[in-house]
């Protein structure tokens, strides 16, 4: 079992004066979800996740030497625009790795980052962004230590990437990713994600498509609502049936059981939010839209039979999920039906993909 000191270099064999390289990294979608965590960025519960294909972000990071100071030099960039209003956060990333990286302020950086989805959409950026700062980061480190083997780079990368946005340590690898420990998952750890490689062919290719019902600024944090999980009247009962149905999902993706999928998405969906609506204090993210929605999904699914679901993240959209070999006529659905309850009709279609990519090097 590896513990964080497990990822401190101990030496470089190595130096580099300057450089850059250029990542992508997408977003993920959590069938099984994690709500509540523990210190450092440990999870409450395991869960497990769809990694996405077009929802990404990419991200440029170039560094040049310079005299170590007691302070990170970097400059922040968000489609070729100074973006001080990510500083904070950036910040607190390289305090929270610096351990983890001790050549960060051997430099100064330039953090050039863009999404492929709309800014605002209302899909979370922090699990791309930071999922590509990290392996941007394990590429500079690689060149200083170019003995790393491939599985330590992915590993440790998906180790920073959690300290900086818990799901981001499932953008790393695809199709599927388990984070957190879990006894009937061997090698399953708190500390990274790990690959889930016995998908049946069903689930190849499954698409998602993610309805823009909000854009807007969510009342309530995630960092808040995990918090909110601490004293929980249901939290043990909620973090017992995450175990459980991890269990259950893993056997229903090595099956291929769709029909099974639907009931323990969807359900796991609507677990996540009835834990937000009875904490104390309670909210709700869900907007009408999302219940107009969802109900037009269960019509559509009892008449047609095609096995199409929902999930939530911890937000108003949803993402709908579904088969590739039903690809016309659900978005024949979508377009008919669901659309029009979408801020400004939006909606981004996606599916599985396979995880981070490096663009450049040079």
């Amino acid at each position: 079992m590896l513990s964080p000191s497990d990822f401190i270099p101990k030496n470089y064999s190595k130096t580099v004066e300057n450089g850059s390289f250029q990542w992508s990294a997408p977003s993920n979608i959590a069938l099984v979800k994690y709500w509540g965590k523990k210190e450092h960025q440990i999870p409450a519960n395991p869960s497990i996740s769809f990694t996405l294909k077009n929802c990404k972000t990419i991200t440029n990071l170039s560094f040049s030497k310079i005299e170590k100071t007691d302070n990170f030099s970097f400059d922040l960039l968000f489609e070729g625009k100074p973006k001080e209003a990510f500083r904070p956060k950036i910040q607190k990333f390289l305090e929270r790795v610096e351990v983890y990286l001790p050549f960060l302020k051997d430099y100064h950086f330039t953090i050039d980052t863009q999404n492929t989805f709309p800014h605002s959409s209302g899909i979370a950026s922090s699990a791309s962004g930071m999922a590509a700062l990290a392996v941007n980061f394990m590429s500079l480190e690689k060149e200083l230590n170019p003995e790393m083997t491939k599985d330590y780079f992915n590993q440790k990368a998906s180790f920073l990437a959690r300290l900086g946005s818990g799901s981001a340590c499932r953008s790393i690898k695809g199709e599927v990713v388990i984070w957190g420990n879990h006894q009937q998952t061997e090698n399953s750890s708190d500390l990274f994600g790990i690959e889930f490689s016995e998908l049946h062919p069903n689930f190849k290719n499954y698409q998602d498509t993610i309805l823009l019902v909000d854009k807007g600024e969510k009342q309530v944090s995630s960092t808040l609502g995990h918090d909110l999980m601490n004293g929980h009247p249901y939290a043990e009962k909620r973090f017992e049936q995450a175990h459980h149905n991890l269990s259950e999902i893993k056997s229903i993706l090595t099956k291929g059981d769709v029909v099974e999928f639907v009931k323990l998405v969807e359900s796991e969906a609507l677990t996540l939010h009835s834990m937000m609506m009875t904490s104390m204090p309670y909210f709700i993210l869900m907007k009408p839209n999302t219940l107009e929605i969802i109900n037009k999904i269960w019509r559509f699914r009892q008449e047609t039979a095609i096995q199409v679901c929902f999930t939530l993240d911890a937000g108003a959209n949803v993402h709908v999920l579904y088969p590739a070999n039903v690809c016309e006529e659900v978005l024949q659905f979508i377009k008919n039906e669901l659309v029009v309850h979408c801020q400004n009709e939006q909606y981004i279609c996606d599916e599985i993909g396979k995880g981070a990519q490096l663009i450049m090097d040079n």
